[in-house]
């Protein structure tokens, strides 16, 4: 089985010349979840209370036409949280890096090697419909039809009551449970809050990993102190994007008891890419996927 640290994430590479799947590196979501009590069903998959996605963008994707031409375009990527693996980023980088000298028909062509070779190592099948790409050209492509021109991606924050106005003392760095409380002798509300202050490592590298997030729910008032308090204690923390993600969810979802409840975080860019995890209770669509003025 794969581990984070067996993979190239802070070590010296050489950057492939042809487009290579086989540098894709899975890790298995399990290992983690089994850290929040998510328990493994009889055919080894998560029991889970959430449904949502992991959404990637891709800022560097590049690769020659029929002629030889570059041919540049962002790609936006979503892999379904149920798959049981997900992808690490550097290795993530290193294949799309091996696009760039590799000559491609079309974009279909790409969008179509990218699905399938997602789609095989997250989920070690090619599941159908389970990973889809967009792909968004400098300027309008007939080929690609699901494009949109560079000019109209947006940049826009998450919207909800701020919880960074809030004036607290902060010395807990480490993720404190603790300090998530709710009001369960009051009415229940709704209500989506949101912060800038979400901070992280990277597992392997020591890396920080920056971030936004937003948490709508409906259940016990949540204490908005706590709350961010709770956020906050990330900021020494080792961990994945993902893993942050369902930790946060899974944290609140036990200790506050909402009935209905979101987690979407949108995370800084690195090495060209960015992962904006979406955990959800209930179903609904995916976020309008607008990027954060620091993204």
């Amino acid at each position: 089985m794969n581990s984070p640290e067996q993979s190239t994430l802070g070590r010296a590479t050489v950057y492939a010349q042809r487009y290579d799947p086989g540098l894709l590196y899975p890790l298995e979501r399990q290992t983690k979840r089994d850290e929040l009590g998510l328990s493994r069903l009889p055919n080894g998959a998560s029991a889970l209370p959430f449904m949502g996605a992991d959404i990637w963008n891709l800022y560097e994707l590049s690769w020659l036409n029929a002629k030889g031409k570059p041919q540049v375009a962002l790609a936006r990527l979503v892999i379904a949280c149920e798959s049981p693996f997900i992808i690490e980023s550097k290795s993530m980088k290193l294949y799309l890096n091996s696009f760039g000298q590799t000559r491609f028909a079309n974009s279909q062509e790409v969008k179509e090697k990218i699905v399938q070779d997602i789609s095989r190592a997250v989920w070690q099948v090619l599941e159908d419909g389970a990973t889809r790409v967009h792909l968004t050209p400098p300027s309008i492509v007939l080929e690609m039809i699901d494009a949109k021109d560079f000019h109209l991606q947006k940049i826009q924050e998450l919207a909800g009551v701020d919880l960074d106005r809030l004036d607290i003392e902060c010395d807990v760095y480490q993720p404190a449970p603790h300090l998530l409380t709710a009001q369960f002798d009051h009415a229940p509300v709704s209500e989506v809050l949101c912060s800038q202050l979400l901070k992280s490592n990277c597992l392997v590298t020591g890396q920080p990993d920056w971030g936004s997030i937003r948490i709508a729910y409906t259940g016990p008032a949540i204490d908005q102190a706590g709350l961010l308090a709770y956020l906050i204690s990330f900021r020494e923390h080792h961990e994945f994007h993902e893993q942050c993600v369902e930790r946060v969810f899974m944290d609140i979802w036990t200790r506050c008891k909402p009935t209905k409840l979101t987690v979407y975080a949108r995370y800084t860019r690195r090495g060209g890419l960015d992962i904006n995890p979406f955990r959800t209770s209930h179903p609904q669509a995916l976020p309008t996927l607008h990027r954060t003025a620091r993204q």
